[in-house]
Parts: structure tokens; C-alpha cells; sequence
């Protein structure tokens, strides 16, 4: 069992994977982070419709969710950022 990089409590996995629910492929092993400091938001990746993860340190909801943003950086070789305007800078 591994901390939580944020809080430093020793992450649940059942908790996290549960709430990793709407997020396509992904489990508690990928992620540092415990439950309480995550934070999913429905419904907000531009590419899929699907739902995004927000670190609770964060203030900014992220356009792509980490699956559309891994097939992006496969099919075209480069990183589009989690948010749209970090592309074009």
C-alpha cells in the first residue's frame, strides 16, 4: 500500500477504484493519490464526452481525459496537455 503523494494517507484501493469508475481503463495503480484527493468530473473530455480527474490541488478541469490524452500522444506523436490551450502554446 502506497501514500498519498497529496495527503500522505495510505491510499484505499477499493475506495479509489470505485470512484475511478467513469474514467475508461484506469484503477487505483494509476494513481498516487487517495480518494479524498481526487476529484472526477462528469461528462467534461472534449474528445470522448467521458468523465475527467482534477487533483483536489487543482483549480483547472482538464479538456482531455488520460485515455483520449494517451491515444492522442499515439496517433500523433505529440502531447496535446491536458487542456485545449496548452496545445497551441
Amino acid at each position: 500500500m502506497k501514500p498519498c503523494q497529496n495527503c500522505q494517507t495510505v491510499i484505499d484501493e477499493y475506495i479509489l477504484d470505485k470512484q475511478l469508475e467513469p474514467l475508461r481503463e484506469l484503477t487505483a495503480d494509476n494513481f498516487s493519490v487517495c480518494a479524498d484527493c481526487t476529484t472526477i468530473v462528469a461528462d467534461a473530455c472534449v474528445k470522448c464526452g467521458g468523465a475527467v480527474y482534477v487533483p483536489r490541488s487543482k483549480s483547472i478541469t482538464p479538456d482531455y481525459c488520460p485515455a483520449c490524452r494517451a491515444d492522442v500522444i499515439d496517433s500523433t506523436g505529440q502531447d496535446p496537455g491536458w487542456t485545449r490551450s496548452d496545445a497551441s502554446t
